[in-house]
């Protein structure tokens, strides 16, 4: 329904990225961007270019994604997150929706994200968590992946946890905080069955940082390096001293923050 006046709108999405080659839209691909600007050129009959707060990997989920776009539409803001939940498919949410100053970017207004991996630590796999944890069968030190993950906290230059695809000008980037939780879920067969959630939030993140430390500290939990290798991993800015990168199907956009 056109209207007047463009608007700036501010909407905040979750999905589950299993089916997805990626958020970012690809030719040929079906990207999660994709379906959200087809969702609302079929309510507004206008094709739009989504804004992202970033953009996630093939597989990689979201409980809060940040997207901003202009329309020029009349439709009130409270009927925009039913509205477009009708037209998306059932496996991408729009949670909430807002009109903000058309100087709102999703990106480069916001001032931190915060990534979760999780992982099953369990003797078998849990398969209703299949699409959204990594199975670990062994077991791992959580003390020892704390006390690696926190020499990674505040501004450094982490070349060694970026793939050498990405190009960036700067590898510098701040960690505001990290956390490891874990949530016991005894299992058939196995009590001592439960999920371990990491925490990182920051204010960027370079192409596949969170899965490259991931596999680092898989290392480290497992008692193949010692905690204390993390800083000297860190320091020397050479991706081939990290860990393998983590597999992207338990990585999760926990969350973005904006002033």
């Amino acid at each position: 329904m056109p209207g007047t006046a463009n608007r700036n709108i501010k909407l905040t999405v979750s999905y589950d990225g299993t089916q997805y080659s990626g958020f970012q839209i690809q030719p040929q691909a079906n990207t999660v961007q994709g379906e959200l600007e087809r969702a609302v050129f079929h309510l507004t009959g206008q094709s739009v270019k989504l804004t992202s707060s970033g953009r996630t990997d093939a597989g990689v989920h979201a409980r809060c994604q940040v997207v901003n776009f202009e329309v020029n539409s009349s439709i009130p803001i409270d009927r925009w997150c039913l509205a477009l939940n009708s037209r998306l498919p059932k496996d991408i949410v729009v949670h909430t929706a807002e009109e903000v100053p058309m100087e709102f970017h999703a990106r480069r207004s916001a001032v931190s994200k915060t990534y979760r991996y999780s992982i099953q630590r369990s003797k078998w796999a849990n398969v209703m968590y299949r699409d959204s944890r990594l199975h670990h069968p062994g077991s791992l030190s959580l003390s020892a992946m704390e006390k690696a993950l926190k020499q990674l906290e505040g501004t450094h230059d982490f070349t060694t946890f970026c793939s050498r695809r990405a190009a960036v000008v700067s590898h510098v980037r701040t960690i505001y905080s990290t956390s490891i939780v874990f949530e016991a879920e005894p299992m058939l067969g196995d009590g001592d069955a439960g999920v371990i959630h990491i925490y990182i939030q920051g204010n960027g993140f370079l192409y596949n940082m969170v899965r490259i430390i991931v596999g680092t500290l898989l290392q480290i939990g497992e008692g193949r390096r010692q905690p204390e290798e993390m800083g000297i991993i860190l320091s020397a800015k050479n991706r081939s001293l990290a860990g393998p990168t983590a597999l992207a199907h338990a990585l999760t956009l926990w969350d973005v923050q904006y002033e």
